[in-house]
């Protein structure tokens, strides 16, 4: 069948979107037919019409989403567009969930939009649209907010992932909501009435890593055996141990005798894993196994940083300005002039620091109106204070803008109890091994180097999970 044996049915009522895809679709070959309303766009695919349907959301007379059932009913096999302007991961989850082919949000760019259509249109005749499993709960607050393009494409990922049982890999800086988006996924998913466990692995001491997840033993069972029949989350992966990565990759692959004693079977559990780490970098480094990279990677998720998506901050300010309100916080509207000035800034934190930064302005200014002063007042007290003139950057330096950073990315400003170890961990483990590295693996060497007793170097070395590199500068 040609472009010209085809016909698309558009429905919006807006007349100039009608307009221009018409004109679209037309110029491409394709038969048009348009209207301004569900019912009719109901009667035309009742009655046959249609190769495809290309549809607004919100139609005078119906919520298409109430009406794609009966068109999924009466012609399985047609591909449906779904477009809409209310851009959030509730519109793009309703348009999977109802069968649709794909969901472009408003404004939309043409050239998308006529891709998406000839892709559809180019379907086997005997392949229905995917339906994803997602189950939205449509009277709850939705877990991330923003109406922008790299959102839009977050929430079509999230989307097509929730009805599969992929493992998947969330990555993103720290503060960009990577936590949600698991969330999000379990919720909607076939696993939401199982447990979601959260295990943060930048949390845990690294010795006790393979407790945490595989159990002590006399009734604990670990967080592995507590997640059977839903999903395990595992945040800042990048800062497992290799012992315990040897141990998930064997999970994974099915081969870890792990029982749950309840059940007398395998734990079936779903893994999402995250992080703000440059997993590939940690492989050539040998700090990360690419055997389970690979296998984590398998549904990749990419976070966007804040300052990748600015126009989405007045949202996120007024939503955390509401929920600041409802915790018993002084209630505050924000003007104009503090929004600009909140775009404007580069949130080094992403949208935890924005999060935390509206919190503190309601609970430290009597002021109703949060203006662009105050904005700057804050963002001037929380800024580093390093200059230019200060000279070359020292290690001590940059070590204080990292716990700073740190500090500044946890919830209320303050980080899970064990600090110390593993602040003097993250620097003692890439000293060891750039150190080994350049002795090629000669431990007595090394040992000299870095002022250590050899049997003190070897314990390190064993209880950090360095990876030996013999051979190697």
């Amino acid at each position: 069948m040609n472009a010209a044996s085809k016909k698309i049915l558009i429905a919006d009522d807006d007349s100039s979107i009608r307009l221009v895809l018409s004109q679209a679709f037309t110029r491409l070959g394709y038969q048009v037919r348009a209207t301004g309303n569900a019912t009719t766009l109901l009667k035309w695919v009742t009655d046959g019409e249609g190769d495809l349907v290309v549809t607004d959301v919100m139609m005078p007379d119906e919520n298409v989403f109430d009406v794609l059932p009966r068109i999924r009913k009466e012609r399985p096999k047609l591909p449906i567009i779904v477009m809409s302007a209310q851009n959030t991961l509730l519109t793009a989850v309703n348009a999977a969930d109802a069968g649709a082919f794909e969901y472009v949000s408003k404004p939309f760019d043409l050239d998308d939009v006529t891709a998406a259509a000839r892709r559809a249109l180019s379907r086997p005749a005997d392949t229905e649209a995917s339906k994803a499993q997602a189950r939205a709960m449509r009277d709850e607050r939705l877990p991330l907010i923003g109406r922008s393009a790299p959102m839009q494409e977050v929430y079509r990922t999230i989307a097509r992932l929730v009805g599969a049982d992929l493992t998947v890999l969330i990555l993103g800086e720290s503060g960009t909501g990577k936590e949600l988006v698991a969330r999000a996924l379990h919720e909607l998913g076939r696993r939401r009435d199982g447990k979601f466990v959260v295990i943060n692995l930048a949390a845990v001491p690294r010795e006790r890593v393979e407790a945490e997840l595989f159990g002590r033993g006399e009734g604990d069972n670990g967080r592995l055996v507590e997640a059977d029949g839903g999903t395990l989350f595992l945040d800042e992966i990048g800062d497992m141990p290799l012992d315990a990565q040897t141990r998930l990759l064997r999970v994974i692959d099915g081969t870890e005798p792990v029982i749950n004693p309840k059940t007398g079977r395998r734990p079936n559990v779903r893994i999402i894993a995250a992080t703000n780490r440059d997993l590939r970098g940690l492989i050539q480094q040998g700090l990360f196994r690419e055997d389970l990279f690979f296998r984590l990677n398998v549904a990749p998720v990419r976070l966007p940083p804040l300052r990748d998506r600015a126009e989405d901050i007045p949202d996120l300010a007024r939503t955390f300005l509401l929920r600041a309100a409802r915790e018993g916080l002084p209630a505050k509207t924000i003007d104009q002039g503090a929004l600009d000035r909140l775009k404007s800034h580069p949130w080094p934190g992403n949208v935890r620091e924005l999060e935390n930064l509206m919190r503190r302005m309601c609970a430290l200014y009597a002021e109703e109106l949060i203006t662009s002063r105050i904005v700057d007042r804050e963002l001037q007290d929380h800024a580093p204070a390093v200059r230019a003139e200060e000279g070359p950057v020292t290690l001590s330096t940059l070590v204080e803008r990292h716990l700073a950073s740190h500090f500044a990315d946890q919830p209320d400003g303050v980080p899970a109890p064990g600090l110390y170890d593993r602040i003097l961990e993250e620097v003692e483990r890439p000293l060891i091994q750039l150190t080994l590295s350049a002795t090629r693996g000669n431990q007595v060497r090394a040992a000299e180097i870095l002022g250590l007793n050899r049997n003190t170097l070897r314990k390190k070395i064993q209880d950090l999970g360095v990876e030996m590199t013999r051979g190697r500068r």
